[in-house]
């Protein structure tokens, strides 16, 4: 598949955003207007280009004169925010900003959440001492307990991505939905100071516990997707957590630390020694000589909430799936094992081989146009497959 940038990260979030056009989250039109005008590698071109069409995206749902118009712009603008946000930490110069371009790119969402049809109703999952932010999704203008999909976000998926990796499909096919943001994630980090935490179980079941109560949710027919990172957090609840008829971990990851520890080269040794001074001072030398490496370390490390490169990893290898934590995990479990995975190589498959109860593993191969991670634009092939298995598993009626 040719690439539109040699940058890695800039192509990658092109792919995803030229996806979502398959759910209303993006114009082809409009994403390659946008990335026609950035330049590989800069962040601050790539931050301006996608703000500046997310801005007139919004304009133009302040003037739609239907409901759906009005929505599907605002949802695309979310979109498009919310990928200016994702490079906004390579724009060294202007501190605050990725948290305004959270701001932006949410108050776009809670427009197209006011807007859409049948109507999206926001809510709180009680959780320790606060809240998480929530939204309910159902099929139809109706409170009828129906079947529900719990769509849990991996890493930095801003909400949007929630519609069109699994919300939107769901909808279609009669499921209500529900997607929330998590420790570490979108309102949780930006508003609350809440961080990534290895235990998601202690995440999930106070999510399960809310939609028990609500009268919109047949709490025998649920299931769990989770995408990117929550590959991991999948089963990792589903080992604690059985209240799910079904889940799906797009794609299986046992591991989440090896996409930090694969980049750090002679500096697992000291990693692995204990050696803090060592790794930090290390760590902080390179940073000083790559902007593109101060970007990264300041965008993958903010989730986590803390400041030492060294208590980051160390905390990263906290997110493994163990033995006997897989020898619990009772519920069906569907792993996706998409070519060219950027993130957990070969992780898919292992994880899937370590399984004990009913399992699937379905690949999503270069040839189909499915390849890489999370499958960023086979959105029909991949919401088909996924599905199709759900259905099977978690009955209309």
């Amino acid at each position: 598949m040719q690439a539109f940038f040699k940058n890695d990260g800039f192509n990658f979030e092109t792919l995803i955003a030229l996806g979502s056009a398959q759910y209303g989250a993006a114009d082809v039109g409009e994403v390659l207007t946008v990335v026609d005008g950035i330049k590989n590698g800069d962040h601050a071109g790539w931050v301006r280009e996608w703000r500046t069409m997310g801005e007139r995206v919004r304009q133009e749902a302040a003037g739609a004169t239907h409901w759906r118009g009005r929505a599907l712009a605002e949802l695309r603008a979310s979109h498009y925010l919310s990928l200016a946000q994702a490079h906004a930490d390579g724009v060294e110069d202007d501190e605050g900003l990725f948290e305004r371009l959270y701001e932006d790119h949410r108050a776009a969402w809670d427009g197209f959440v006011a807007s859409w049809q049948p109507t999206i109703r926001p809510f709180q999952i009680p959780y320790e001492d606060t809240t998480l932010d929530a939204w309910l999704f159902r099929a139809a203008e109706s409170d009828e307990p129906r079947r529900t999909l719990v769509f849990n976000n991996g890493s930095d998926g801003p909400v949007t991505a929630a519609w069109f990796q699994g919300v939107a499909e769901a909808l279609a096919r009669g499921w209500n939905a529900v997607t929330f943001d998590g420790p570490g994630q979108n309102s949780s980090l930006v508003r609350k100071g809440l961080h990534f935490r290895p235990d998601w179980e202690a995440v999930i079941t106070p999510v399960v516990d809310a939609l028990a109560a609500r009268p919109e949710v047949d709490e025998a027919r649920l299931a769990l997707l989770g995408v990117s990172q929550a590959g991991y957090w999948v089963p990792r609840s589903l080992a604690f957590e059985h209240r799910f008829r079904a889940g799906v971990a797009d794609p299986g990851v046992l591991d989440v630390s090896e996409a930090l520890t694969a980049h750090i080269g002679h500096l697992r040794k000291a990693l692995e020694a204990h050696d803090k001074k060592r790794f930090d001072s290390e760590m902080s030398w390179g940073t000083r000589f790559s902007a593109n490496l101060r970007y990264t370390v300041k965008f993958r490390f903010r989730p986590y909430g803390l400041e030492s490169p060294f208590d980051v990893y160390t905390r990263a290898l906290e997110f493994r799936l163990t033995d006997d934590v897989i020898a619990s995990i009772r519920t069906p479990l569907l792993v996706t094992d998409p070519d060219d995975e950027a993130f957990w190589p070969g992780q898919p498959r292992a994880l899937y081989e370590r399984l004990p109860g009913e399992k699937d593993i379905v690949r999503f191969a270069a040839e189909e146009g499915a390849g890489f991670h999370c499958e960023p634009v086979g959105n029909a092939l991949r919401a088909q497959r996924i599905f199709d298995w759900l259905d099977a598993r978690v009955p209309a009626a």
